[in-house]
């Protein structure tokens, strides 16, 4: 059987690995908006920088997920000029966003926690 570019390599768990990702992503966007406006450049560098290189946001994934996060009102979006002097759309948490980085952060507590639960038995 043919597996599509969309579908998970992992079956019989009941959320893709696109769902997955798309759940941590928009989390890891959140929480980095959560520390100043940045456009998407620099949302990118910075998951990269703080994830210790781990995470790589393509803009094929970022900018996607940005315009789903607007949206959804979690987060707005504005023209600005950058400090290179170029125009940049900058990215900002609004209220509804940073309720929802509470919720979702909470989340992944448990889930990572029970994942490692899980991982720690024998």
């Amino acid at each position: 059987m043919r597996r599509s570019r969309h579908e998970s390599k992992v079956s019989g768990m009941g959320r893709t690995k696109t769902d997955l990702l798309q759940g941590t992503l928009d989390l890891i966007v959140l929480r980095s908006l959560a520390i100043q406006p940045m456009h998407g450049w620099q949302i990118a560098h910075h998951i990269q920088q703080v994830s210790g290189d781990v995470f790589r946001v393509n803009q094929g994934s970022l900018y996607p997920a940005l315009q789903r996060l607007v949206r959804k009102g979690w987060i707005r979006a504005d023209w600005q000029v950058t400090e290179n002097n170029r125009r940049a759309r900058y990215y900002d948490l609004t209220a509804a966003g940073r309720r929802r980085l509470g919720d979702e952060a909470e989340n992944w507590r448990v889930v990572s926690g029970a994942v490692n639960r899980i991982l720690a038995t024998g």
